[in-house]
């Protein structure tokens, strides 16, 4: 790469390729590009209004996700945490990306298709005989970041 010093900055600054970030000011107000502190974190204060993850949260806003339709009973927990299954054919209740602490819902709509459960999906001795009858059923569960553990409803109506 050749650059050219021209004697004008702007025109420098632009055979360098460098954007916008090259002539904002460094600092902690509106507008200012935030300067790392020496421990590599941008200075508390900065981002009062950011998440973050090592402090008690409270939110004013609804947090929420969207209900993850997955028909084949293999529900991906980096998908989401609620899912929606209305499966066509037996399936096996399988999870991936198994992830700690991470807890949900499944709506099980069910027409009367086999349901088994995988090796690190944990069910009590009944959940299995319970969901393979035609119904709708709500399933609650829980990680450990191992095993993935289910409870069921009774049939809804």
């Amino acid at each position: 790469m050749s650059v050219q010093y021209s004697g004008d900055a702007a025109t420098t600054r632009t055979s360098l390729g460098l954007g916008d970030a090259a002539t904002k000011t460094t600092g902690t107000a509106s507008g200012n590009i935030p300067v790392l502190d020496g421990s590599g974190q941008i200075a508390s204060g900065v981002l009062s209004n950011a998440a973050k993850t090592d402090t008690d949260q409270s939110w004013t806003g609804s947090q929420r996700g969207t209900t993850v339709v997955d028909n084949d009973g293999s529900f991906d927990m980096n998908g989401g945490n609620n899912f929606k299954c209305t499966p066509t054919g037996a399936i096996t209740l399988t999870f991936t990306n198994i992830t700690n602490g991470q807890s949900g819902f499944i709506l099980l709509v069910n027409s009367g298709q086999t349901v088994s459960a995988h090796a690190n999906t944990k069910v009590d001795a009944n959940l299995l005989a319970t969901v393979t009858a035609a119904g709708t059923y709500l399933m609650s569960y829980f990680s450990d970041g191992t095993n993935v553990y289910l409870t069921n409803s009774a049939v809804y109506a």
